[in-house]
């Protein structure tokens, strides 16, 4: 005779029945299921700034703003130009994951061309 084996997986249970329509009441579909926000989120912004150091030469700058901020000839320049007086400047404003990606590719591209440029970012 074999001895009853206990599963070590335990019996799910059947999914519930979604009701007919005629258990609904005629309104034909389920009632409360699925709720809507008519609010649009928009997400937090931030600034990517970009910090002033005594060696980093200002094309170097101005390189780092047009590759990888798009900015024209006469913009980079402006923001060159505040970041060398002010010690910092905006490059851009952006979501954090943007933000964040730009920060690092420029950190990295400066790194590499061996440069103590940095950006960093701040909530706006």
């Amino acid at each position: 005779m074999h001895a009853a084996v206990e599963s070590p997986f335990k019996m799910q249970s059947m999914p519930p029945q979604i009701p007919r329509e005629n258990e609904l009441g005629g309104q034909g579909e389920i009632q409360g299921e699925l709720e809507t926000i008519n609010q649009v989120i928009t997400p937090k912004m931030y600034k990517v700034v970009l910090l002033n150091d005594d060696y980093t030469p200002m094309e170097f700058v101005i390189l780092i703003l047009k590759r990888f901020f798009a900015k024209t000839d006469e913009e980079a320049s402006r923001i060159m130009l505040e970041v060398h007086k002010k010690g910092a400047g905006i490059a851009g404003v952006f979501t954090l994951e943007v933000a964040e990606m730009k920060v690092m590719q420029c950190n990295q591209f400066a790194r590499s061309r061996q440069h103590p440029f940095k950006t960093t970012l701040e909530p706006e």
